[in-house]
């Protein structure tokens, strides 16, 4: 609100300098195609013109109402858009308001096509116009309230409540309609290589390959206010802007194998959910996944995603994921069978049959999966899928849930604590444990929900302070070193505590 502009360095996302001089809240802004000009407008009623290597303001251009949208074209003609409902055209070099358009109302968003620079589109009263740059009007109006071209200027992408129409700018043939539920879309980018468009709707970011048939590959939620700006800093970087007053940096993954879908003709669930985390400390991953079959893979060191799946099955309530000499091996229950699946195959291995699975994982070596049912603890070999072993388990009420660690493996209830069996080598007997699982955190020792405080359990020393709007976590994994904490809808924390407890 003050009328700072802050920037920041797009790859580590520090902040390098600030820019002063708006009197009020800055609306909009955009750089020159060279990078060497930033353009701002403000609600002060001003545009200004920055040098990006001096941070000092070049020119100042005013406005009858707050300003709103702000465009450069490659010949250094700005056009800025104003709740005054004019649009006015300056020439960067000299300063000269060279035309003013009129609109119905106040305008909404301008832009010049990055290859015709002597056409204008702007948005007044949820409506496209065209103009050229004197100021007349082209063509016909279209409905939409935002819109964006592609870097080499061939396509159009229109927001229109909960669809985007991409389209060939100068056929106007469509080449994609994306659909969005529940939100109107606000606004929407493509990425330098023209590949991938990303969607603002509400709080969450979407991203889709541009074809005619569209695939949605990521959803990016974590803004608690609806985001009002996007950017691609990269073919894969994506940057957003909220009204929450933050901005965020997101990667997007890049699958290391083919993506796998559950209905080739059908758009992919969005990755909204992360329920269960498998930390893998040794291969320096976590993965994570939903009740929508979305599995990401994370890098510990860097916090970034990996790669990302979609198993071939919906509403799936108990699944496990791992990555096993280079193949990431994803198990799931449904239709009482345990499903068992080769991702860089991109087949199903095997699908046995189960009862009513309250659990499933795969062994800390990979070579078994274990399900929890309320009478027992199975297993079967992953390699195989044959039966490996049956153990009985004594539960007078409601079971939990399993926890593996290598060939042991351990069954959890609120009230019985661990019941745990060493499986061992394949085709012996499993041995019953006295022990519970090694690093198995104690919710309630190491989380304090009220203060959302993490702490040192000797010195008393917060370690870590939680933002309370996250309250208790939904799935938790912990080795010794690595904490990885999942909150609802789909927020990741990754938590190295090794200058904790080092000597």
């Amino acid at each position: 609100m003050d009328g700072v502009i802050t920037i920041f360095d797009t790859t580590t996302g520090k902040q390098i300098t600030v820019f002063s001089g708006h009197t009020d809240k800055v609306n909009i802004l955009t750089f020159s195609l060279d990078g060497r000009s930033l353009v701002s407008g403000s609600n002060d009623m001003t545009v200004k013109l920055w040098d990006m290597q001096t941070g000092g303001i070049v020119r100042t251009f005013a406005h009858s109402g707050a300003v709103w949208s702000v465009s450069i074209s490659p010949s250094f003609t700005i056009a800025s858009g104003s709740s005054d409902g004019l649009i006015q055209l300056w020439d960067g070099q000299t300063g000269e308001c060279h035309h003013t358009i009129r609109q119905q109302s106040h305008v909404q968003h301008v832009s010049f096509p990055p290859i015709d620079p002597q056409h204008l589109l702007s948005v007044s009263s949820s409506k496209v116009w065209r103009w050229d740059i004197n100021g007349h009007q082209v063509g016909h109006t279209f409905d939409s309230y935002y819109t964006a071209f592609s870097p080499d200027g061939t396509l159009l992408a229109a927001c229109n409540k909960t669809a985007i129409i991409v389209q060939n700018f100068n056929s106007g043939a469509i080449i994609a309609e994306l659909h969005v539920a529940n939100h109107n879309a606000r606004c929407c980018c493509f990425s330098p290589d023209n590949r991938l468009i990303a969607v603002a709707a509400g709080n969450n970011a979407y991203i889709w390959i541009v074809s005619s048939e569209p695939c949605l590959i990521e959803t990016f939620i974590g803004h608690t206010r609806g985001i009002r700006s996007l950017a691609f800093s990269s073919p894969s970087s994506l940057i957003s802007l909220s009204r929450d007053n933050s901005v965020k940096f997101w990667q997007i993954g890049t699958p290391s194998i083919d993506l796998v879908m559950a209905d080739p003709g059908s758009t992919p669930l969005a990755s909204a959910e992360s329920k269960v985390i498998t930390l893998q400390p040794k291969d320096r991953i976590t993965t994570t996944s939903g009740t929508n079959g979305v599995v990401k893979i994370w890098d510990i060191s860097t916090g970034l995603c990996k790669g990302f799946f979609q198993i071939p099955a919906k509403n799936i309530c108990q699944k496990d994921s791992q990555l096993i000499n280079g193949r990431l091996i994803l198990v799931w229950c449904t239709d009482k069978k345990i499903n068992i699946w080769d991702t860089k195959k991109g087949e199903l291995l095997f699908a046995v049959d189960g009862m009513q699975l309250e659990d499933i994982k795969i062994s800390g070596d990979g070579s078994r999966v274990f399900s929890l049912d309320p009478f027992s603890i199975q297993a079967w070999s992953i390699q195989t899928g044959d039966f490996a072993g049956r153990v009985e388990i004594n539960y007078s009420s409601e079971i939990g849930s399993l926890t593996v660690d290598g060939s042991r493996v351990w069954a959890y209830h609120t009230g019985s604590g661990y019941q745990g069996w060493d499986f061992g080598a394949p085709g012996s007997s499993a041995i019953q444990l006295l022990d519970v699982p090694p690093d198995r955190i104690d919710l309630n020792s190491l989380w304090d929900t009220d203060s959302s405080e993490i702490k040192n359990k000797v010195t008393e020393k917060v370690i870590f302070q939680v933002p309370k709007r996250y309250g208790k976590p939904v799935d938790m994994q912990w080795n010794g070193q690595y904490l990885v904490v999942c909150f609802e809808p789909a927020e990741i924390f990754i938590l190295d505590f090794s200058h904790v407890y080092a000597p």
